[in-house]
């Protein structure tokens, strides 16, 4: 059994490793960037996940990261996830252009309706 005082020395040895090998974190999209990119396997392009972790709303990386970590037989988890970060980003403006539209239908047929006045020659 190891004392407390061999447990308080792994913990610091931890705790330097975190910070070494996270020195240039200093936000959080930043770790979380860089969390989706090892879980993806992707170590080259950290940037581009780092970028979509500023850029992209929390909960479609998270939706995508799901669907691309629990697909079976995928050979390649990180294009898996473009496609379908790519897919809830065009279903979102979908959804959205058709709400637009619906409401722009909707005030046309509450107007009300002007007659055209025929003018006599």
């Amino acid at each position: 059994m190891e004392s407390f005082k061999d447990l308080l020395k792994d913990k610091e040895k931890y705790k330097e490793t975190l910070i070494a090998k996270n020195k240039y974190v200093s936000k959080e999209f930043q770790d979380y960037g860089y969390r989706l990119a090892m879980k993806l396997g992707e170590e080259k392009n950290v940037s581009l996940y780092i970028r979509l972790a500023k850029e992209k709303p929390r909960a479609w990386l998270e939706q995508a990261l799901s669907f691309a970590v629990d697909y079976p037989n995928a050979k390649n988890k990180a294009r898996l996830f473009m496609w379908k970060l790519k897919q809830l980003e065009t279903e979102y403006f979908d959804a959205k252009d058709k709400k637009a539209e619906m409401s722009d239908k909707a005030a046309e047929s509450k107007a009300p309706k002007q007659k055209k006045s025929s003018k006599a020659k």
